[in-house]
């Protein structure tokens, strides 16, 4: 976790949906709040292009951030985020504080590798699917993969990766399987593609059934 993020924020004095449409509207600015440890919630102001600039990384998403609010920094992670539904920009953050000493659960991107070397896509002609983009972990602030690899190289045709079978750092844990087996869930898997190794077989016992028989009858 090398990078390190910082925002500066206002705390909020005035409250309400036609303040925070104001907000967005007149000051560029984007409303959020930091809840969470032993500190009432406290709504804050951000300055917009600050916050889609830090959003670009992906780490953001999964790092400790510092919040400067005035003279105090407060550690923090993104717990949730509103976007505007057409225009994608964002119109709310949420931020929930950590303590060091005590495990959080947040969820990592997932990033999968060696996807166009896969067996199963080289080799057997198949599709990848993903049945998730992150994985939710429980680990101590400082322990947060920025990323989960998820190495797609010996999968083939017709496997399943589950969460069960992804190798998780030192001192993380899968909150999912915490809960037990019924919870393992997948991840990604190698479809046959359509007109497959299948599809070609019983197309030719198809042409071979139909083909007319030879005359034997002799001349």
């Amino acid at each position: 976790m090398s990078d390190h993020f910082e925002l500066s924020a206002e705390v909020r004095e005035d409250l309400g949906k036609g303040a925070s449409r104001r907000l967005r509207r007149l000051a560029d600015k984007v409303p959020a709040i930091i809840y969470g440890g032993d500190k009432d919630p406290q709504p804050l102001t951000l300055v917009r292009k600050d916050l889609e600039k830090a959003l670009e990384n992906e780490a953001f998403f999964s790092h400790v951030l510092t919040i400067h609010v005035g003279s105090d920094k407060q550690k923090a992670i993104l717990k949730d985020l509103q976007r505007h539904p057409a225009k994608e920009t964002v119109t709310h953050a949420d931020f929930l504080r950590i303590d060091e000493n005590k495990a959080i659960k947040v969820n990592v991107p997932i990033h999968f590798i060696n996807e166009k070397k896969c067996h199963g896509v080289k080799i057997q002609g198949g599709i990848i699917q993903h049945q998730a983009t992150d994985i939710e972990v429980q680990c101590l602030p400082s322990a947060i993969p920025e990323y989960i690899e998820v190495d797609m190289l010996d999968v083939h045709t017709g496997d399943i990766i589950h969460l069960s079978d992804i190798a998780l750092p030192e001192g993380v844990t899968s909150v999912a399987l915490a809960l037990g087996e019924d919870h393992d869930l997948a991840i990604a898997s190698v479809i046959a593609p359509k007109g497959g190794a299948e599809a070609e077989e019983e197309e030719a016992i198809e042409v071979e059934e139909e083909a007319p028989e030879e005359d034997e009858s002799e001349d």
